[in-house]
């Protein structure tokens, strides 16, 4: 029997060993400008921009606060998915070649097929014709082993986000490929039965991230890197 409450605290356990941590070692690398591709003219700009000035601290913010808050939190979950996917939803992971996990959709009572991925842009061009070519796969597969496998029931699980967030290459593969692709809460339904699942997922990993204040630890980032010599003289040239 499924155990939902085990999901919510491996997902947890996830989001503070897996996701954090990567997130605060990132952040703790970036104490070397080399870690940045500097654009010496923007960046001056932009730490005018944010703080007025283009002092060397201001200018380690004005490159740090896209880095931490946003690149790097994107790459790491988008890298993590297979990791959560063993921690997380290892008890339905698939041995079928190009499928992550399989399970009994708790709507329709039907076994699918699934392909995950993190979230709602994180699919480009070429990632439909390999999806679409691991599906058509598994057709051909099945009809080998004369089991059943529907069209329908081949489908692509986006673990965040609502369908309006959906990228083109995911309306793709349901517009051309014909293949369903369910998008956070309705993922989640189909896959615990609870429709609540992903509102509660949310606040689980929302009370880890409420454990993750890095603030003090991270001025120690902006003022290592603000120290280094190339952003002196780049301030300096101001």
């Amino acid at each position: 029997m499924l155990d939902k409450n085990q999901i919510l605290s491996d997902a947890k356990e996830w989001f503070k060993e897996s996701f954090a941590k990567s997130h605060i070692a990132n952040t703790e690398k970036l104490v070397d400008p080399s870690e940045f591709n500097i654009n010496h003219f923007t960046a001056v700009y932009l730490a005018n921009f944010l703080t007025g000035n283009s002092n060397p601290e201001s200018i380690a913010k004005a490159l740090l606060y896209p880095r931490v808050l946003g690149t790097s939190v994107t790459t790491i979950f988008g890298t993590g998915i297979q990791k959560f996917t063993n921690d997380v939803l290892g008890t339905f992971g698939s041995t079928t070649n190009g499928i992550d996990i399989e399970f009994v959709d708790q709507i329709d009572g039907h076994r699918k097929y699934c392909q995950l991925k993190s979230g709602p842009n994180t699919i480009n061009k070429d990632d439909v014709e390999t999806i679409a070519g691991h599906f058509t796969d598994v057709i051909h597969l099945s009809r080998t082993n004369n089991l059943r496998v529907a069209h329908e029931d081949l489908i692509v699980g986006v673990i965040y986000g609502v369908p309006d967030d959906l990228n083109n290459f995911y309306k793709k593969i349901t517009k051309v490929h014909h293949y369903p692709v369910f998008i956070g809460q309705e993922f989640w339904h189909r896959l615990t039965g609870d429709s609540d699942f992903y509102d509660d997922l949310l606040s689980a990993i929302g009370s880890v991230a409420k454990e993750a204040d890095f603030s003090k630890e991270f001025e120690e980032v902006v003022k290592a890197l603000a120290q280094t010599e190339e952003i002196q003289l780049l301030s300096n040239h101001e």
